[in-house]
């Protein structure tokens, strides 16, 4: 859906051309594809192989039947064309042209645009889902929310992060603190995406939206799976596929149950009662780790299969830390001294 929405952003010629429609109070139906699975529904209309252009689109939509692009929607393929989808697929569209530019889309796999003339607006059909195609004033009213948002669930993020580091360093860390933490973390990471959404819809009216969510967004991502291998319930180190299946649990969270603290802690093998928030848990130390300048993953992974967890690993000289595999007596110096700092 990303990549449908950039080719459909403002300042794009295909986007230009849907305006142009909208602006003449015209109707319209765009399929972008023009592979067997579409033609197999085009009847009629008029076959040919032209470069693309807005004007040319418009011009080709005062026909009643659909225009045809080609996947890359850089030139037009087929004009004047009948859709005959299956019946069969569901559409709770009422409109003619809605309801084939539905099922077409959901038939195909293509992404299909319609036009409607009498509301004036732009629907895109694509990967089973119907999106509304918004005047650029409206999405960047949306954007700036939404960027808020983000600012203030960053803000929160920070202050419950740097209390379960406190904890983690000090041996006090708790169920409920690490929860606590990577609710905020998941309701950033939504918040941020959704905000991405909007931002490429935007195409190059949003260029410092972009910067801004990059800079309030930094390495959330990675924080997540540092705070997963740091506490996900495993006899050892977890593996990495034992950690992808906890962040892929994590995504498909609905978005009530991220404010569910047991549905969170459920993810991570942990007690899930309330009562349990208060229970002590030592972290392996992937967390801590991280915050040391340019250690790389592969030896965050043998400093905690030797050593266990991060008490172990910040009471280790650096002498004891050179003795895992492939930690080298300068590696050992430098973490020992980054830990050392931190702490």
């Amino acid at each position: 859906m990303r990549d449908i929405l950039e080719q459909l952003s403002p300042g794009t010629p295909l986007r230009d051309g849907l305006e142009r429609i909208q602006r003449g109070r015209g109707g319209g139906l765009i399929v972008i594809g023009d592979g067997p699975e579409v033609s197999e529904l085009c009847d009629g209309g008029l076959s040919f192989d032209v470069p693309f252009s807005p004007t040319m689109l418009r011009e080709l939509s005062k026909m009643d039947g659909a225009v045809v692009l080609s996947d890359d929607a850089t030139r037009i393929t087929r004009a004047n064309v009948q859709l005959v989808p299956s019946p069969r697929f569901p559409t709770v569209e009422s409109g003619t042209r809605h309801r084939a530019a539905e099922r077409t889309a959901l038939q195909t796999g293509v992404p299909v645009v319609s036009v409607s003339a009498s509301m004036n607006t732009l629907t895109l059909y694509a990967e089973g889902e119907r999106h509304r195609l918004e005047e650029p004033a409206v999405l960047m009213s949306r954007a700036n929310q939404a960027l808020s948002t983000v600012e203030r669930y960053r803000q929160r993020l920070d202050l419950a992060n740097q209390r379960l580091f406190v904890a983690e360093m000090n041996d006090y860390a708790t169920v409920g603190d690490v929860v606590n933490v990577l609710q905020r973390q998941m309701m950033l990471e939504r918040a941020a995406k959704d905000l991405d959404l909007t931002i490429v819809e935007l195409g190059t009216e949003a260029r410092q939206l972009m910067l801004q969510l990059s800079e309030l967004e930094g390495s959330n991502a990675t924080n997540i799976e540092m705070l997963v291998r740091d506490y996900l319930t495993a006899s050892a180190a977890p593996t990495d596929a034992q950690v992808e299946d906890a962040l892929a649990a994590l995504e498909a969270l609905p978005d009530p149950e991220l404010l569910n603290t047991a549905a969170l802690a459920r993810q991570l093998g942990l007690p899930a009662s309330e009562e349990n928030l208060m229970q002590s848990l030592t972290p392996r130390g992937y967390r801590a780790l991280s915050r040391v300048p340019r250690v790389q993953k592969f030896l965050m992974d043998h400093i905690v299969n030797a050593f266990g967890e991060l008490p172990a690993i910040l009471a280790a000289t650096p002498e004891q830390l050179a003795e895992a595999d492939h930690v080298s007596a300068l590696w050992a110096r430098h973490i020992s001294e980054g830990l050392r700092r931190l702490s």
